[in-house]
């Protein structure tokens, strides 16, 4: 346990009140990305920190995949890393180089064990083990009461799972799942050197579908079934497409590879209004905040790009952002054509990231996934793709309700 901040013996039950300058509630991802970035800015050096977090985080419960053109804070423990990504759908095909782009992997063990370490020499941060069952504004700051008793804060950043009542009449709700194995090989079936970014060449069963292989050797991946859809699938059927990927497009027999680890998620993906503030002096953090982008979820550099946003304003002004994201409304409005697209006519998805792939330049599409491009750049892309299922999600979003997913 870190040295605790200053304490108030003023909590009606008789606890001891905290005090801190900066409450983060929840140590996952985001929580603790936070947590590094205040850590690392040296204009907030007398400010204390209170991180609670009600699990251990002592088992590498994930991984995280991301492109970057830039350092950032983590290279050092960066699992593994490629240089090309292969996109494959019937009737194309293409390996495609990243340039000034790298992918890589980083697993949750090592990155929760490099912040608690980098926290642990620091004693203006501690790190408290309990939950938090409430948080709200006060006139100067924030309170928040749960089983580690009561804290009191400057400025609280909460990462908790979102508390979303679902309102499928004006928005879209649906989950980007998966299982994935870890295997090895008898004999060599994989190119450590190619990510299989989206390979589409399987039945999409009017959703999409497809296979992502992360190779670490040629004779050691990680192979995902991933699918957008409404609802999870039992396990044997994402087992069923691995198993067919393993021994029909790699032609390996059943006894010539085994499954050493196995994963599974299931990522939420929405245009529900996620806020981005709640009053004065609350910042929602990571899947609570949006920060898992809603047609990809993909969630790690947008967690990062957000922590370094709010940090650079503490420290400048001593106040939140007023612009919390700095989200621009168009990628938005492009998430929720997609997103409209994906529940009523899923496997259409497949022929978009096909155009996409074959029509634009791996830095455009990664940029306008990073939602960094120009308005010329954004009209390049969509016209890229076919118009019509976008035109009719337009209409959709005009109108103020979903579409409706498609009958067999």
């Amino acid at each position: 346990m870190l040295p605790s901040p200053k304490s108030d013996p003023s909590d009606k039950s008789g606890k001891s009140v905290v005090q801190t300058d900066y409450l983060i509630v929840g140590g996952g991802a985001a929580g603790l990305s936070l947590a590094y970035h205040l850590s690392q800015e040296p204009r907030l050096a007398d400010k204390t920190v209170l991180l609670i977090e009600p699990e251990a985080k002592d088992q590498n419960d994930r991984t995280w995949s991301f492109w970057t053109a830039e350092p950032h804070p983590f290279e050092a423990i960066v699992a593994h890393e490629w240089h090309r990504i292969a996109f494959r759908s019937p009737g194309f095909e293409r390996v495609i180089g990243l340039g000034p782009y790298r992918y890589q992997m980083i697993r949750g063990l090592d990155f929760y064990t490099f912040v608690r370490q980098a926290l642990a020499t620091n004693p203006r941060f501690t790190l408290q083990r309990g939950t938090v069952d409430e948080l709200a504004n006060t006139p100067t700051g924030v309170r928040a009461r749960g089983s580690a008793g009561t804290a009191t804060a400057r400025f609280g950043f909460d990462s908790r799972p979102p508390a979303v009542v679902q309102n499928p009449a004006k928005h879209r709700y649906l989950l980007q799942h998966f299982v994935g194995w870890e295997v090895e090989t008898d004999t060599d079936a994989f190119d450590p050197s190619v990510v299989e970014f989206m390979d589409f060449r399987g039945p999409q069963h009017h959703e999409a579908r497809f296979i992502y292989v992360l190779p670490f050797g040629p004779r050691r991946a990680l192979v995902e079934y991933t699918l957008f859809s409404e609802t999870p699938l039992p396990k044997a059927e994402y087992e069923a497409h691995i198993t067919d990927y393993l021994q029909h497009t790699l032609g390996l027999a059943a006894g010539q590879y085994r499954v050493i680890a196995e994963e599974a998620g299931a990522i939420p993906m929405t245009d529900h209004p996620l806020p981005a503030r709640v009053g004065a002096h609350i910042v929602n953090l990571g899947t609570r905040g949006g920060r898992a982008k809603p047609s990809t979820g993909y969630a790690f550099r947008r967690i990062q790009a957000h922590s370094a946003r709010l940090v650079a304003a503490l420290a400048a002004t001593g106040h939140l952002p007023a612009d919390a994201t700095g989200d621009r409304w168009q990628f938005r409005l492009f998430d929720t054509l997609l997103l409209d697209i994906m529940q009523r006519q899923g496997e259409t998805t497949r022929d978009i990231f096909r155009q996409l792939f074959a029509r634009n330049s791996v830095d455009r599409i990664f940029r306008f996934l990073d939602e960094t491009t120009s308005w010329a750049d954004n009209l390049r892309v969509m016209n890229s793709v076919a118009p019509g299922p976008f035109m009719r999600s337009i209409g959709h979003v005009l109108r103020g309700r979903p579409g409706k997913k498609r009958q067999e």
